[in-house]
């Protein structure tokens, strides 16, 4: 996770670190690669990866549990 100005204030990019040079880095988003440059970095930080998506529990007779 990447925090970084904007005009209107703040905004994060979560992602995974692709590339960093002297005056940028890259974060791959679920939406696209994003270049920063670094004079606009606030904070940046690791996070754990999402969670496994959950899969629907079906019964034995094929159908799903009552909601």
């Amino acid at each position: 996770m990447v925090r970084y100005r904007i005009d209107d204030g703040l905004t994060d990019a979560l992602g995974y670190l692709l590339d960093t040079s002297d005056n940028s880095c890259t974060v791959r988003t679920r939406t696209s690669d994003v270049e920063i440059p670094l004079a606009m970095v606030i904070a940046a930080k690791e996070v754990p990866p999402p969670p496994p998506r959950r899969q629907a529990v079906r019964r034995a007779g094929g159908s799903l549990p009552p909601a």
